[in-house]
């Protein structure tokens, strides 16, 4: 036998499960997303209390490779480890989505155009820039006596020759087209016949500068016999010859350090003069009786009290001092050459001289 408070328990029991089945299957206790930062999980609208959401109200900040959100500072490198972080503050849950970052619009119509950037205008006074041909100081070099000693010794061409005076019998005119030789002092009282000009080729003409006497054969115009007279000359002059040297330079912010490379230089004949932009150098080398010459003007200004020069065995060196602290963008401004026509380049001196002068004309 059944007692009654059993029955009533057992249909309480049953009410409760087939209640509990109810409130599943209605489609109003739908569970919605929760949008709060660190939260992820699915609530109840009708069952939202105060402390049922565990989020994060700040911001999420990326910053030196680090990860973290800016209301509790719990810092990781690694991104999984940052969206596992738990939430720090209590609140209910959420389902308004946080607002989207408004994209900056893009005009297409501007996509062609060049964009020109311009380094910062300085507000701050500029020196002004003196004259080109302010007059140059010369500056006081330090000569290294490593150097002195290289050079000590050295003759210069012109001395040897001076030395060997004596002409040899048998040593030929250095006159151009002159063919005598050298048989004793009476060959000092012959008239040297010799073209004083340069040799000139141009257009397939050949000819000497001198008398213009023109020639399509090489032959005939190595046999043309010169056109002004003078004495002979036996021992050839040396003149002074430009040479090249390798030139390097670098800045900091307020020196300019030039270097010249050079060995067995004579400081005594070579010199370094300067104004506030401009530089120029003329070295001596005693040995080849060259000269090394250096006209430029700087890209910036100096002062020319605080600049210095070092002579060393090894290299020229320079440093000039900024009057403006900056960096240069380049060490000089290339100089204007003006174009020369193709006749007065054929009529270079230096350059066609040195050509013809490898052919020995006395010999021929």
């Amino acid at each position: 036998m059944i007692r009654s408070g059993s029955v009533e328990r057992l249909m309480r029991e049953e009410t409760a499960e087939i209640a509990g089945l109810n409130v599943k299957m209605v489609p109003d206790k739908v569970l919605v997303n929760c949008y709060n930062r660190g939260c992820g999980q699915k609530f109840d609208p009708d069952n939202n209390g105060a402390d049922a959401c565990l989020h994060h109200p700040g911001e999420p900040v990326f910053h030196d490779a680090y990860k973290y959100f800016s209301c509790c500072n719990k810092k990781c490198t690694d991104f999984t480890e940052f969206l596992n972080t738990k939430g720090c503050t209590k609140s209910c849950h959420s389902d308004v989505k946080p607002p989207e970052p408004e994209k900056p619009l893009v005009d297409k119509s501007k996509a062609h155009e060049v964009i020109e950037v311009r380094s910062e205008i300085t507000t701050s006074p500029t020196l002004q820039r003196p004259p080109f041909d302010t007059p140059c100081e010369t500056l006081k070099p330090t000569v290294s006596p490593a150097l002195l000693e290289q050079i000590k010794g050295l003759k210069t061409s012109s001395e040897s020759e001076i030395n060997s005076s004596q002409v040899v019998i048998g040593e030929s005119c250095k006159n151009k087209s002159c063919k005598a030789i050298y048989k004793g002092p009476e060959s000092n009282n012959e008239i040297c016949l010799h073209h004083p000009g340069v040799p000139i080729f141009h257009e397939g003409m050949k000819f000497w500068s001198c008398c213009q006497k023109r020639t399509t054969d090489f032959n005939a115009f190595l046999e043309q016999v010169g056109c002004a007279e003078g004495e002979h000359v036996w021992i050839a002059q040396n003149t002074d010859k430009n040479v090249k040297c390798r030139l390097d330079w670098h800045q900091t912010g307020t020196f300019v350090y030039i270097s010249i490379y050079a060995k067995k230089y004579d400081p005594n004949q070579s010199s370094v003069k300067l104004n506030p932009i401009r530089l120029m150098v003329d070295l001596y080398f005693p040995e080849e009786s060259s000269r090394y010459n250096l006209d430029s003007e700087l890209r910036g200004i100096v002062d020319i009290e605080q600049s210095a020069v070092s002579m060393l065995p090894t290299k020229l060196e320079i440093k000039l001092r900024k009057k403006e602290p900056g960096s240069w963008a380049q060490l000089d401004f290339p100089r204007k050459q003006t174009p020369q026509s193709d006749e007065s380049e054929e009529t270079d001196s230096g350059s066609i001289s040195a050509r013809v002068d490898a052919v020995d004309l006395s010999d021929l």
